[in-house]
């Protein structure tokens, strides 16, 4: 059997700079040689110059990372012997785990694996995706036995984008290996950048199961208080004054109803009942919870517009501002962003629909849901107003500025709660 390097001697790569890779690279590249990989050449050429467009690093954090060296080179991961891989796992239209990105990744560590290598993956999959999927192409691409010849590991990614308080030397840190001896060794690389400690899983597998569950636990919260919310609303009763009245239960957990994107929440429980389905089970609960937060975009399009009727607002050529883009606030992220859901039912029913974002790349928009930003909304011309994200720029408006953008008797829609109960219209 192979023996891999010390920890004094493991020359790391990270394969995919985005908001998982980018902060693991720059840690790791404080305090050891770095290579950072990605196919996305104007990346690397940002990251060259210390522009980081995810927000999640700044020039200063680039520039303190001393061994972090950044390439589109896969001959550059030759020298390396321990691969972090963190590539995205979307699903496809049809909600399906696509595994492209990853099958790809590993693809590129195979070319270039060498006896006693070892290869982490950080990727959100099902139980059983790293052993199952990617060791077999690490296998053929090399021509190495698992567990033989090379090892692998498992840290599931717990980054919060957007989040400047939570970052990933203050976020605890699952770990596993293949052998025992390579979970050890995962585990002390990992305690090395992770000031709040890490916590060695058994297996693999169990550390992937934990991060799929994480997400699918918060998804199914967060679907009960939509439901929640769906139903208070035909009662006529405000849900947040609902649920500030139960907050005050020692034990109350306090989620709040909203729209369910970006590329975990909404992304991760599919993973989980794809692997369940294809071993004979259905699950019910955990598809429940994801069919009432998918339809969300829906149910407040339709809200917005029977409040518009009500007011004898003319829907079809009916102007209506989205403000925010973004999957959360305060963040550039667009990735599966469920506000995109409420600009399409608006646009279906003949509306006009801008989107404003101040956060959000244009370029991003265009290339991802061929949307085109507004650069500026224009003060009284709007019939209706959807205070989709809670960006500190709006929050800054107040009421008062985001209702100049609206026409006389204009309906506002908040549903982030960021303002007073009585300065809206509608809430969620």
């Amino acid at each position: 059997m192979a023996t891999p390097a010390s920890l004094e001697d493991l020359r790391v790569a990270v394969i995919g700079l985005g908001y998982v890779g980018l902060p693991l690279a720059v840690e790791f590249g404080r305090i050891r040689d770095v290579v950072g990989f990605d196919i996305n050449q104007s990346r690397i050429e940002a990251l060259r110059r210390g522009e980081d467009t995810t927000l999640e690093t700044d020039a200063d954090e680039l520039a303190a990372a001393k061994g972090l060296r950044f390439s589109t080179d896969p001959a550059d991961l030759a020298g390396c012997n321990l691969y972090i891989v963190t590539v995205p796992t979307p699903i496809d239209e049809h909600r399906r785990p696509d595994l492209t990105p990853l099958i790809k990744a590993s693809e590129t560590v195979g070319k270039v694996l060498k006896r006693g290598d070892i290869v982490v993956y950080e990727s959100t999959v099902y139980p059983g995706a790293t052993e199952e999927d990617c060791v077999p192409v690490l296998e053929r691409l090399s021509g190495l036995k698992y567990n033989h010849d090379f090892f692998c590991g498992y840290s599931p990614e717990r980054i919060n984008p957007g989040d400047k308080e939570h970052r990933l030397p203050t976020i605890r840190k699952v770990t596993s290996g293949s052998t025992p001896e390579i979970a050890t060794l995962v585990d002390s690389l990992y305690a090395t950048i992770i000031t709040a400690g890490t916590y060695k899983a058994e297996t693999i597998r169990v550390a992937e199961a934990a991060k799929v569950i994480e997400n699918t636990q918060r998804d199914l919260n967060i679907a009960l208080i939509n439901e929640l919310a769906i139903i208070f609303n035909r009662m006529g009763i405000d849900t947040e004054a609902v649920l500030k009245a139960a907050g005050t239960k020692w034990n109350f957990l306090p989620f709040r109803p909203g729209l369910v994107g970006g590329h975990c929440i909404g992304v991760d429980p599919y993973y989980l009942t794809h692997k369940a389905e294809a071993m004979g089970y259905h699950p019910e609960v955990i598809l429940a919870g994801r069919r009432i937060n998918d339809g969300m975009g829906a149910y407040i399009a339709g809200r917005m517009v029977k409040a518009m009727l009500k007011r004898r607002i003319q829907v079809d050529g009916a102007r209506v501002l989205v403000l925010g883009l973004a999957f959360k606030e305060n963040c550039p992220d667009l990735r599966n962003t469920k506000v995109i859901d409420v600009v399409s039912e608006l646009r279906d029913y003949g509306i006009v629909a801008d989107v404003y974002d101040p956060w959000v790349s244009a370029d991003e928009a265009h290339h991802e849901y061929g949307l085109e930003l507004i650069e500026n909304p224009e003060a009284g011309c709007y019939d209706g107003i959807v205070l989709a994200v809670a960006h500190r720029e709006f929050a800054e408006l107040g009421a008062d500025g985001i209702r100049a953008f609206g026409q006389p008797g204009h309906i506002l829609y908040d549903l982030k709660y960021s303002l007073p109960a009585e300065a809206a219209d509608i809430r969620l």
